[in-house]
Parts: C-alpha cells; sequence; structure tokens
C-alpha cells in the first residue's frame, strides 16, 4: 500500500508541470512531509501537513467530479485541483530554515498536550497562504485560477477574507470547502477514533 508521501509525490509528478520534480524535492527537504498541520487544532503532529494535504486532495477531487460539469472533468482540471490541494498549505513548512511551528513547550520542560506546537516567532507575520505561493512559484507556474484557490482556501477565516466576494470561481470553493470537510469532518472523526484507541 502506498504511504502519504509516495501519493502525494506521485499526485504531483502526474501533473507534468514543468518544475515539478524540483519542488518535490524542496518540498522534501523544507520538512512538508515532517511537518504538523496545526499548533493543536487539527493533526497537531509530526506529518500532520502531509496528511492533511492528502485529505483535501481526497475530497476535492470527488467534490470536483460532483459539481464540475461532465465536460470540465478534463486532466487540466484535475490537475490544478490536485496542485492547489496539494499546496494550498505548503507555506506552514515556513521560510529559509524557518519551520513555521516549533514544539509548544511547557515551563515543565515537557512538550504540551492540548497544544503541541506553537508559531514559531522568528518569523515574520507572512500568512501561510501567501507562503505557500511564493514558494511553490520559485519552482511551477502556477495559473491564476491556482494561485487564487491557494490564496483564498480560508475563506471568511482567512487573511484575505475582504478580496474573495465576487471573485469565488469553482477551484477556490472546491479548495476551500473540501480543507473545511477534511479539517472539520476528516480530521475530527480520525482524533477521535485514535482517542478511543
Amino acid at each position: 500500500m502506498e504511504n502519504t508521501m509516495e501519493f502525494i509525490k506521485r499526485s504531483l509528478l502526474e501533473t507534468k508541470r514543468e518544475g515539478m520534480e524540483a519542488l518535490v524535492t524542496y518540498m522534501e527537504e523544507i520538512g512538508y512531509f515532517t511537518t504538523p498541520c496545526s499548533g493543536g487544532t487539527h493533526l497537531a503532529k509530526e506529518g500532520g501537513l502531509a496528511e492533511h494535504s492528502m485529505n483535501v486532495l481526497n475530497v476535492a477531487l470527488r467534490l470536483g467530479l460532483a459539481l464540475l460539469p461532465k465536460e470540465q472533468h478534463t486532466p487540466e482540471n484535475m490537475f490544478s485541483i490536485t496542485i492547489a490541494a496539494l499546496l494550498h498549505d505548503l507555506g506552514k513548512c515556513g521560510q529559509y530554515g524557518k519551520p513555521e511551528y516549533i514544539p509548544n513547550i511547557l515551563k515543565s520542560g515537557k512538550q504540551s498536550e492540548s497544544k503541541p506546537y506553537q508559531r514559531n516567532k522568528e518569523l515574520l507575520n507572512v500568512p501561510h497562504e501567501v507562503r505557500s505561493v511564493a514558494l511553490a512559484t520559485m519552482f511551477i507556474n502556477l495559473t491564476e485560477e491556482e494561485q487564487h484557490a491557494i490564496l483564498m482556501h480560508n475563506g471568511l477565516y482567512g487573511p484575505l477574507k475582504y478580496e474573495i466576494q465576487g471573485n469565488e470561481t469553482p477551484l477556490y470553493m472546491i479548495i476551500h470547502w473540501a480543507d473545511m470537510w477534511a479539517s472539520h469532518v476528516v480530521e475530527t472523526k480520525k482524533d477521535e477514533e485514535e482517542k478511543a484507541e
């Protein structure tokens, strides 16, 4: 069975986007496959970012097939969904050797159980959505729709919420709702199952 890292690498390379091999190598170097997805809200664990991105892709592809008209089920559209879904949180890896999340060590010297990671205070306050586009475009060209979907994926919960109204594209809505479904349904259910074990 294919593991999360293999699945993500294969999915990105299948897009055949020029520069994707270099981007995938860079993603591995900056910790995309090992970094947590959050400080404590969802998948705040090693490898959480990759797991979340895979969950978003799985939901996004299903949404795309269910909601887009059949004539739009083209390889190009499915590849755009794949790229936007797997790169939407790329910026959570941090930048220039500074990870986005670092262990949240309590005064007792132990790592917090309720919020195991905290945002790295050495990083400037660049939203991860902006960093995601900046890091990806060091290696590949993103379409305008892909950039928009990545930048706006947090919807009204993100820093660019006032830029969305009237600019809702199908790709943006697919990525936004896939991200919401993955983090609030899929991953919440997994967390509850793991705690019950």
